[in-house]
């Protein structure tokens, strides 16, 4: 089940939802330090990919969502996970290949999934969510349930064919999905600046038919509201739109990067835009939270993330003899 503090609408519309939309920016941020502390422990073996400093992204858009909405996810997916609702300690047991993992500690970085909170899947594969989203979205369709599903990629797969097919397939049929693309600058090592004719990637939505629309993606206020415009068109039979969030990793794109194709001048100015204290100093300004309002959800994002990497590291260790349990062995 959803945790039930998990809730939907204007991060600004309310105290209670000014706390949320802080909280799960702040536990986006908590747990990617802490896998990155655990990975550089010995901890964790394998790869990762961080999203620090792209928390506004996750946390808006699923703030437009009900609990029924799905989403499919990236290699850099761990926000749009906790954001959806998903279980901390069975997150980082999914990475430290525990058996209480979500995928039973098979799965790791890459691939976590949620049925229950909506969450398809993460997916290793640049594009690789975009058609599963929309095949999702043609079930919603046909089984007349209402429900919306949002693709989560990297500008990198707006370049990929598997985008091509997938948003041509969503705009014909009209079908319930909303591609959200986290543009944060680098596909791997290569500048999209290197990759694109196009200024505003949300342009490509002309293409097919569909809205295209480009906002600040370290902006938790008006990524919300691109995407609850967008997710309420989808849940009217209106189609799909493609949302560009303009955003920044500050971390490598994955721990084996050493960031030489870019300059911590870049890197420092983008952290001054970072999204967190951005929505810190809105919500202040509003009157929402007191400066000690807000230093007691930062703390209390720091001891569940404690307390789910404490739980994790005890839990037992999934299992090799069981490895080939969850796979399909035809026999001939």
């Amino acid at each position: 089940m959803a945790p039930k503090d998990l809730m939907i609408g204007h991060p600004l519309s309310s105290k209670a939802h000014a706390k949320h939309a802080l909280l799960y920016m702040w536990k986006i941020r908590k747990f990617e330090d802490a896998v990155e502390d655990l990975f550089g422990r010995g901890m964790m073996h394998g790869t990762m990919h961080l999203s620090v400093g792209q928390e506004a992204s996750p946390t808006g858009v699923c703030m437009a969502l009900k609990i029924t909405d799905q989403i499919t996810s990236t290699h850099r997916g761990h926000g749009h996970c906790i954001a959806k609702g998903a279980d901390l300690t069975r997150m980082i047991a999914e990475l430290l290949g525990k058996e209480i993992g979500y995928c039973g500690g098979r799965g790791g970085s890459m691939h976590i999934a949620d049925v229950e909170t909506g969450n398809l899947g993460a997916n290793g594969i640049v594009a690789g969510g975009i058609p599963i989203a929309t095949g999702a979205a043609l079930a919603s369709k046909l089984q007349k349930n209402e429900n919306v599903v949002v693709s989560f990629f990297g500008d990198g797969a707006l370049n990929e064919g598997a985008f091509h097919e997938a948003a041509n397939m969503a705009a014909i049929w009209k079908l319930p999905v909303v591609f959200v693309c986290e543009n944060n600058k680098y596909g791997m090592s290569n500048s999209t600046e290197k990759a694109f004719a196009l200024e505003n990637l949300a342009d490509r939505g002309l293409g097919y038919g569909i809205p295209g629309v480009t906002v600040d993606g370290n902006d938790v206020v008006a990524v919300y509201e691109a995407a609850e415009q967008a997710v309420q068109r989808a849940r009217n039979s209106g189609g799909p739109t493609l949302i560009e969030c303009v955003t920044y990793r500050w971390k490598g794109h994955s721990r084996s990067d050493k960031n030489l194709y870019r300059t911590k001048e870049e890197i420092d100015e983008w952290k001054t835009k970072e999204p967190i204290a951005k929505f810190m100093s809105l919500i202040h300004e509003k009157n929402l939270l007191t400066q000690e309002e807000m230093d007691a959800v930062q703390q209390q994002a720091t001891d569940e993330i404690i307390a789910a990497v404490n739980e994790s590291v005890k839990a037992k260790a999934a299992d090799p003899a069981g490895l080939e349990a969850a796979v399909f062995n035809a026999v001939m």
